[in-house]
């Protein structure tokens, strides 16, 4: 009986250790190291500490102290990053080790140069919540507890990422705070200052998305592309297709934003609308109501 099970085994083994052809149009380089999700998890917990030292690391943030223990920190991720990123580097690409390296190397002080930048418009983020919702009690206390500041700290550092050209860790790093989170963002997608989104849950920002300042964004909200364009090898562009958002609007819960089109500045978008066309500044969108007819007899049916 168990020479029967093993042979099974055996058999299934082999069937699986063959190379399909699915499997063969996959490109990767499969010499290389693949990047580490775990890894890649890490160097968002150290701008974590770093952007907001004191609250996740449990250690002193005064003087010198706060000195040494933020430099230990950007030391320690500038080592995780510069060989998460020679992977990502190799990952669908012959490069060769030497320009790896040194690329690697260049991308990773770029980064840490940017940590300024990134957190200040974190800070504008967790202050745009403060301002934008009475239940909060403390800075403090967004910066702990709620969602958008983990979805924010993961798409700020994705973004810059994405920007110098880094392949393929943005995209881990997007999806990590969405599987955290239930907020979406995809890494190209350009968010300005003061960014607030409430609850967040079902939150979806598509790539091409153009996001300004003071933008505030209930739960179930997309902003999403409406078509697609395909070349005419029938393969997908990768063109503007996603809104632009100006500056100081807000667009409540559930409501889907879709295609290339511009929702001008001071506009609110009530819940639960479907909006495929441009609205001018200052606008009020409410969802339509509901047309009550009454027949009998199936009239109507």
């Amino acid at each position: 009986m168990q020479n029967a099970v093993n042979e099974r085994l055996k058999a299934t083994i082999m069937r699986l250790a063959q190379v399909s052809e699915a499997e063969e149009s996959v490109s990767v380089n499969s010499t290389a190291a693949l990047p580490s999700v775990e890894a890649i998890r890490h160097i968002v917990s150290l701008v974590k500490d770093i952007v907001f030292p004191g609250f996740f690391d449990k250690r002193q943030t005064v003087g010198d102290i706060r000195t040494c223990y933020i430099g230990m920190n950007i030391e320690k991720l500038g080592s995780l990053l510069q060989a998460q990123i020679a992977r990502g580097l190799a990952f669908d690409t012959q490069v060769g080790e030497e320009t790896m390296t040194a690329r690697a190397a260049e991308l990773t002080l770029a980064f840490i140069e940017r940590l300024t930048y990134i957190k200040e418009m974190l800070y504008s983020d967790v202050d745009a919540m403060v301002h934008n919702d009475p239940a909060v009690k403390s800075c403090g206390e967004v910066i702990f507890c709620y969602p958008m500041v983990q979805a924010m700290i993961h798409h700020r550092v994705a973004h810059e990422l994405l920007t110098m050209g880094v392949p393929i860790i943005p995209r881990i790093i997007s999806e990590q705070a969405h599987s955290q989170t239930g907020i979406d963002i995809h890494p190209g997608a350009r968010i300005g200052d003061h960014f607030c989104i409430d609850h967040g849950t079902g939150i979806v920002i598509g790539e091409t998305c153009i996001i300004g300042s003071h933008v505030m964004l209930y739960q179930g909200v997309t902003l999403g592309a409406k078509s697609f364009t395909r070349g005419d090898d029938g393969m997908l562009l990768n063109v503007p297709r996603h809104p632009i958002i100006e500056d100081n609007v807000t667009i409540y819960s559930n409501t889907s934003v879709l295609g290339r089109i511009t929702i001008g500045h001071d506009t609110v978008i009530g819940g639960n609308v479907w909006l495929t066309h441009s609205v001018p500044p200052h606008s009020v969108i409410l969802q339509q109501k509901a047309v009550n007819s009454s027949f009998t007899d199936g009239a109507g049916i």
